[in-house]
């Protein structure tokens, strides 16, 4: 980009400065407000916080604890769709703005972090397009050239990230606002599934469908956004509780393509080529490729602009659009203003459709672990689009549409350079609760790939050579893995207390053969009591591996009632990990269900 520094603000570059005394949170502002003016793009932004302000904040971070902040000093931008208390949330539109009193539940989880929000960011208005251009506020340019668009409509936080203006930045994603934009700007672009990250504090588009995504320079990056940012949130009617998932190995995961009649590239060779090449990159890296059956998906994407999905755009901002319809961009007015045609009926023949259409797409999920497909098949100029608006925005939700219809969660990854040097995109498709493994793959994509990071022109290859690896959990303290036995194994009925500590799912094992199992008496919840034999004779038990950050192992051993407590479990391999051992005395009665071999054949059991 030609800043006058050269350092990456990616998670590891930047919490390697910070750990070496190389930068401080204030300097690190100045830096990044020196940049914004150098970039000299206004209609990146909404609005930019005043350089004050942002250091008031950097220098609140200095007096706390780096080691309690995992997102300690790092700068994002926000959507201007998402609320930021005292500041107008406009969502494209200067006559909708109004001044939230609270910030949206993900802005205070990110802050709570220790994260340092910059500004506000550019959008098609209400969320509706792919493109960037529909927005009053002026197009902002794509870094790679400025003819052609940013993609929408997180347009203004796709640019920040990729011109090195923060380290990341939230989007929404209702048909594909959270990847499009990452593939015209070469960066990475993580569409989660549906409500794992609040929405409470969002200007709905399509309330039942819209997620909030993340935007960053790498996918390491991004999963660890997510992991923070992510969590139940008991005032969003639409957050729900992550269900782990078990993380395969890359070696041998099936990657699903479509047939060349569902591949439709626009005329642009260029964008074939490099999709036909990701694919001969993931077969590199130990991926099976299958061929699936893309039809109940590519039927899918039409249904999000129908029926009951055009209605919730109108039922999120109709009125509005009634009362002040000069106020609208004319395609968005017209795109909102078209539900009028859909009555009750045909609203629940969509919901119907869909049903259908999701049950046959299932199908499709018993032979592929992923489904790979290009971000969007081609780029339009600006001008182009706005020659032609309707059709062309459709066209770039060829292979985005469907996802959040369907309930999948994927990541877009930069897939290689043009010969007219703009870049081009990789998403990778995934069930819901697999954003792990998408960051996992993507990474290794990614990787293998290589290129640089956003447009900055910083290579990938050394920031990943230069750098200490990226935590997990926080940036300065290893999280802690704790092996559970009974009710908070997954599907049982404290699990969610694991989740709610931000835990993820490590592995599923067994202990090794030192322990004996009881079914507990008198409690609350039926749960069991392990024990370890003082002469080594037992039997090995099923367990399930987590780990937790450090703050949260904290709460999590609080909650723990006698006579259990925490010990040190010795797993099948030798691995030693915390987990959940029971005092002697509570076994007196107890059943011994040790052969049985862990709880959930216990409880199957019962059942015979």
């Amino acid at each position: 980009m030609g800043f006058i520094d050269d350092t990456s603000l990616d998670l590891r570059s930047l919490m390697q400065r910070y750990r070496t005394g190389e930068t401080t949170p204030d300097a690190l502002v100045r830096q990044i407000y020196e940049r914004i003016e150098q970039y000299a793009d206004p209609a990146v932004w909404i609005y930019l916080a005043p350089i004050a302000d942002s250091l008031n904040c950097a220098r609140a971070l200095m007096e706390q604890d780096p080691s309690q902040l995992p997102l300690y000093g790092v700068p994002f931008a926000i959507k201007d769709n998402l609320d930021w208390a005292g500041v107008p949330t406009t969502a494209g539109c200067p006559e909708f703005a109004y001044v939230p009193e609270r910030s949206a539940t993900v802005l205070e989880q990110l802050c709570g972090a220790g994260a340092i929000p910059i500004g506000k960011t550019n959008l098609d208005q209400f969320a509706t397009g792919l493109v960037g251009t529909r927005t009053p506020y002026g197009v902002c340019r794509n870094p790679f050239d400025a003819r052609y668009l940013p993609g929408g409509s997180s347009a203004g936080s796709g640019v920040a990230v990729a011109a090195g203006l923060v380290s990341f930045s939230l989007g929404t994603d209702t048909a594909g606002s959270g990847r499009v934009p990452a593939a015209f700007t070469n960066i990475v672009g993580l569409k989660p599934t549906r409500g794992l990250i609040s929405t409470k504090g969002l200007v709905p588009a399509v309330r039942s469908l819209d997620c909030v995504s993340v935007f960053a320079l790498t996918c390491a990056d991004a999963e660890f956004v997510l992991q923070i940012a992510g969590g139940f949130d008991a005032d969003d009617p639409f957050s729900r509780l992550a269900e782990p998932r078990d993380m395969p190995k890359i070696a041998g995961l099936r990657v699903g393509v479509p047939s060349d009649e569902y591949l439709n590239f626009f005329g642009n060779i260029n964008a074939e080529q490099r999709y036909r090449e990701a694919i001969t990159h993931l077969e590199t890296i130990g991926c099976q490729i299958v061929a699936i059956d893309f039809q109940p998906f590519a039927e899918t994407v039409p249904l999000l602009y129908e029926g009951p999905w055009l209605a919730e755009r109108y039922a999120a901002v109709g009125k509005f659009l009634e009362q002040h319809p000069h106020a609208v961009h004319p395609t968005v007015g017209q795109i909102i203003s078209s539900a009028s045609r859909y009555d009750a009926v045909s609203v629940y023949q969509g919901m119907y459709r869909l049903a259908e259409l999701k049950r046959q797409s299932e199908a499709q999920w018993r032979s592929m672990d992923i489904l790979a497909l290009p971000t969007t098949g081609t780029i339009y100029t600006v001008a182009e689009v706005v020659a032609e608006p309707t059709v062309l925005n459709r066209n770039l939700g060829t292979y985005t549409n469907f996802v959040n219809l369907l309930d999948l969660c994927a990541l877009a990854v930069p897939s290689g350079l043009q010969s007219n040097g703009l870049p081009t995109g990789l998403t990778l498709i995934a069930p819901m609760w697999q954003e792990a493994l998408l960051c996992q793959l993507g990474a290794a994509f990614h990787t293998q790939l290589g290129g640089t990071l956003g447009a900055t022109g910083i290579p990938l290859a050394t920031i990943s050579a230069s750098t200490t690896p990226l935590p997990v959990n926080a940036p300065f303290e290893k999280p802690i893995r704790i092996a559970v036995v009974g009710a908070h194994l997954t599907g049982q009925p404290l699990n969610h207390q694991l989740i709610e500590e931000q835990g993820t799912l490590v592995r599923s094992c067994r202990t090794s053969s030192i322990y004996r199992l009881y079914a507990l008496t008198g409690t609350t919840i039926s749960k069991p009591g392990l024990i370890r034999q003082s002469n080594g004779q037992g039997y090995a038990i099923e367990v399930e591996v987590w780990e937790l950050p450090v703050a949260g192992f904290g709460r999590f051993v609080a909650k723990i009632p006698p006579p259990l407590g925490i010990g040190t479990l010795v797993l099948e391999d030798g691995e030693e990990v915390k987990g959940f051992l029971c005092e002697s005395y509570a076994i007196a009665d107890a059943p011994d269900i040790s052969h049985l071999g862990g709880w959930r054949a216990y409880l199957a059991s019962l059942s015979l």
